[in-house]
């Protein structure tokens, strides 16, 4: 099978083609495609070097599928570009997830709503990926009315200019700024920009995205978004109030036993889920299971996932493997090879 890696050079292309390989993804013929300033670079995939292809080559190379993580504008312009030559489109950026004519999906929670039809499929959001992950079950179980969640993120969903401006900073180093103000030693509760409610854009992500994923739009979502000095890693403090009461045990056990999800929930070892124990996993840690006290059917817990992988290399890898394993990119592979 022929794989596209739109934005193969980048922070989370990079991530992408590591987590292809491992996954041991059946690419027969791997196509990286980057802006034009990075056309003729190379990229290493399983030990073989491949040369980087402008947009255009990468369309006229006919692969099954294109895993785009090249920034909104680029999707925008070249998604419908790649979908009209017959190309799956997995997409990295926010600029189809609202769309209502595309999916919007994290393989564990709504799969199933993907059909050979869809063309450009979104790659959610990583704080509301990991999160979602860990509702899902929950949801089925109990039913959600509300979810306050206040997330502490890594440097890394900023880009490689943040990882460099924190390494900077505890350096003593004069360098460019990804932030207006320091993130070492700091914290900043802004992730993206404002918008007239006052929430920031990626507050708004995490509200309308959950619903979307979840199916479900009486789902209430408040969020705060704030920027840490880790460097990879989300971290998530989530308060899900349920429509019915629940016990400790039994959302531990459908917790451990939902797809994706590791259970760290030791008070008396002082085990729960960090960064440090997600780096280069795929799953979703969660932990710190309590009942919250002020209120009845209401549960708090706090949520770890790797940003690049799950939050976004992984779950795009996911949703082609859930393709080929439905058929779907395998017949397009066929089809791409007999024209």
């Amino acid at each position: 099978m022929k794989v596209a890696v739109v934005g193969a050079t980048g922070l989370v292309g990079t991530k992408m083609l590591q987590v292809l390989a491992e996954r041991n993804f059946p690419v027969d013929e791997l196509i990286p495609v980057a802006s034009e300033r990075s056309v003729g670079k190379e990229v290493e995939f399983k030990g073989k070097k491949y040369k980087v292809v402008s947009m255009q080559d990468g369309i006229d190379a006919k692969p099954a599928v294109a895993i785009f993580s090249a920034g909104g504008s680029t999707s925008l312009e070249w998604a419908p570009k790649f979908a009209e030559a017959g190309i799956t489109v997995i997409d990295n950026s926010s600029a189809w997830r609202m769309d209502p004519t595309k999916p919007l999906v994290v393989p564990e929670v709504n799969a199933t709503v993907l059909t050979a039809k869809d063309k450009i499929i979104a790659n959610p959001n990583c704080s509301t990926i990991q999160m979602v992950v860990a509702l899902q079950p929950l949801h089925k179980k109990y039913r959600i009315k509300r979810v306050v969640v206040s997330t502490y993120q890594s440097v890394t969903g900023t880009g490689k200019k943040a990882v460099d401006q924190l390494y900077n900073e505890r350096d003593g180093k004069e360098g460019e700024m990804a932030y207006k103000y320091p993130i070492d030693l700091n914290v900043i509760p802004q992730i993206d920009v404002f918008l007239d409610n006052g929430y920031t854009k990626e507050e708004m992500k995490m509200v309308n995205e959950t619903k979307k994923i979840m199916g479900d739009d009486s789902i209430r979502v408040t969020a705060t978004t704030v920027r840490i000095p880790v460097v990879g890693g989300h971290s998530e403090s989530v308060n899900i109030e349920f429509e019915n009461d629940f016990d400790l045990d039994e959302v531990k056990r459908l917790l451990a036993e939902a797809p994706g999800v590791i259970v760290q929930d030791d008070p008396s070892q002082q085990l729960y889920p960090m960064p440090l124990w997600a780096h280069e996993k795929d799953e979703v840690f969660v932990g710190r299971l309590r009942r919250d006290e002020t209120q009845p059917n209401t549960l708090n817990m706090w949520i770890v996932s790797d940003n690049l992988r799950k939050g976004a290399a992984t779950n795009a890898v996911q949703i082609a493997e859930y393709l080929m394993e439905k058929g779907i990119l395998q017949k397009e592979a066929q089809l791409s090879k007999a024209l």
